[in-house]
């Protein structure tokens, strides 16, 4: 469980996993990303979350606009989501406060607009902190 997934709302949201990625390859910590929108493509990201093995510890989710994505992921998962938020139409705010106000049992950290560096960090703060016993929430 020492890879970190890396979703991205959109193909246009790029340059903010390439900060994450840029931090992860430099610690040599394995990765994968996909672009995969909570809106249009809300059957495909159910079938990634079941699928996707158990070697991913720690998922980053990156959007803008109306950013739903990392509360999405939470709701289905049992793993870590940290969200960032992209620069947008009202400089991130927007992805920003949509990301916090999560419901109460549907949790998402969330780094700064446009830090993907630091949600890798912080995905990496996690991974190692984490036990290797695996119980459910």
């Amino acid at each position: 469980m020492n890879k970190v997934a890396i979703i991205l709302g959109s193909e246009g949201d790029r340059a903010v996993a390439d900060k994450a990625v840029r931090v992860l390859e430099g610690v040599k910590i394995p990765y994968e990303v996909r672009v995969i929108s909570a809106h249009r493509n809300p059957d495909e990201l159910d079938i990634y979350l079941e699928e996707s093995d158990d070697s991913v510890g720690v998922i980053i989710a990156i959007a803008g606009l109306s950013a739903a994505l990392p509360g999405v992921i939470a709701s289905k998962t049992e793993k870590p989501v940290i969200g960032v938020p992209v620069s947008g139409k009202l400089l991130g705010m927007d992805a920003l406060l949509s990301m916090v106000q999560m419901p109460s049992g549907v949790p998402v950290g969330v780094v700064g607009i446009d830090n993907g560096g630091n949600a890798a960090l912080l995905a990496l703060r996690i991974l190692k902190s984490r036990p290797r016993v695996k119980e459910p929430l």
